[in-house]
C-alpha cells in the first residue's frame, strides 16, 4: 500500500514538473511573440522573396526543360511540383534558423537585456524551448506564405493537409532549436555570416529541394542523406503529391529525434551560458 502511494506520488511529481517546464517554455515565448505580432506582414515577406525567384527561374524557367520521368520522377506533371514543397522547407529553414539567431544575438549583443533572461529561476531547457518555438513560428509565417503561392499554382490542397504541416513544424523546430546554439554560441554578427554561408546556404541546394537524391552517386548520397533538410523535402514532396502508402515514414522519427537532440543541447548551453 506504501509503495502504491509511493508511486502516485512520484508520477504527480512528474506530471507538476512536466506542466511547470511548458508554462515557463510558453511565458519565454509569449515575450517574443509581443514583438513578433507586430510585425507578421514583415516576417511573412522578408522569406518570401527566395523560394519566387527560386520558382520563377527553376520551376517555370530552367524547369521548361526537365521532363518528368528523366531528370525527375515520372510522379509528377512538371518540374514546379517537384520543387514547390522543396521550396517550403527552404523557407522555413531559412527564417527559423535565421531569426532564431538574430534575435537572441540582438539581446545578447546590442540591447544586452540576455543576461536578465538567464536570471529569471527558468529550468535551462524552458529557456530553450521558448525561443525555439518563437523560432518555428517565425518559420510558419514565411513556409504559410509559400504554401499560399504553391495552392495558387497548383491547385494541389494536399500543401494543407496534417501530414505536410507536420513535417513543416517538424522542420521549423530542428532548425529553430540549431539557431538557438548558434546564437548563444557567436561572439559577433559576423560569425552568424560565416554559419549561415558554410551550413545553411550549402544545404540549401544540398538538401535535395531542387533534385531527387535517389539519382545520386552512392558517395554523394551519403552527404545528401545526412542534412536535417533533405528529410523534410522528401516528406514534404510525398505528402503533398504521393499516396499515403508511399509516405517515407521514416522522415518524421529522423526530424523529430534531430530537434529533441538539438533541445538537449540548447538546454545544455543556457545552464552553462555566460553573458
Amino acid at each position: 500500500m506504501t509503495s502504491q502511494k509511493a508511486l502516485f506520488s512520484s508520477k504527480k511529481f512528474k506530471t507538476s514538473q512536466l506542466q511547470i517546464l511548458l508554462a515557463d517554455s510558453l511565458t519565454i515565448f509569449w515575450g517574443d511573440w509581443l514583438d513578433l505580432r507586430v510585425r507578421i506582414v514583415q516576417v511573412a515577406a522578408s522569406g518570401l522573396i527566395s523560394p519566387l525567384i527560386y520558382i520563377l527561374a527553376f520551376g517555370l524557367g530552367l524547369g521548361s526543360s526537365i521532363k518528368p520521368g528523366s531528370g525527375i520522377s515520372g510522379d509528377y506533371n512538371n518540374y514546379l511540383e517537384f520543387i514547390l514543397p522543396g521550396m517550403v522547407a527552404l523557407s522555413s529553414m531559412t527564417i527559423s534558423f535565421g531569426g532564431t539567431t538574430f534575435s537572441i544575438c540582438g539581446d545578447r549583443l546590442f540591447s544586452k537585456t540576455f543576461e536578465e533572461l538567464l536570471l529569471t529561476p527558468i529550468h535551462p531547457l524552458a529557456l530553450h524551448i521558448g525561443k525555439m518555438l518563437a523560432g518555428v513560428v517565425r518559420g510558419l509565417m514565411t513556409s504559410g506564405s509559400v504554401i499560399l503561392v504553391a495552392v495558387l499554382l497548383t491547385g494541389n490542397w494536399n500543401f494543407l493537409n496534417p501530414l505536410f504541416l507536420l513535417l513543416v513544424v517538424l522542420n521549423c523546430s530542428v532548425f529553430a532549436g540549431l539557431g538557438v546554439i548558434v546564437g548563444l554560441s557567436v561572439r559577433s554578427l559576423e560569425s552568424v555570416g560565416l554559419y549561415n554561408n558554410f551550413i545553411i546556404i550549402p544545404m540549401s541546394f544540398l538538401g535535395a529541394t531542387f533534385f531527387d537524391p535517389g539519382t545520386l552517386p552512392v558517395a554523394l548520397k551519403v552527404v545528401v542523406y545526412l542534412l536535417p533538410l533533405t528529410y523534410a523535402s522528401i516528406g514534404l514532396r510525398a505528402a503533398a503529391h504521393l499516396p499515403l502508402s508511399q509516405f517515407p515514414w521514416y522522415t518524421i522519427p529522423i526530424l523529430l529525434v534531430i530537434a529533441i537532440a538539438l533541445s538537449l543541447w540548447g538546454g545544455y548551453k543556457f545552464a552553462h551560458q555566460q553573458d
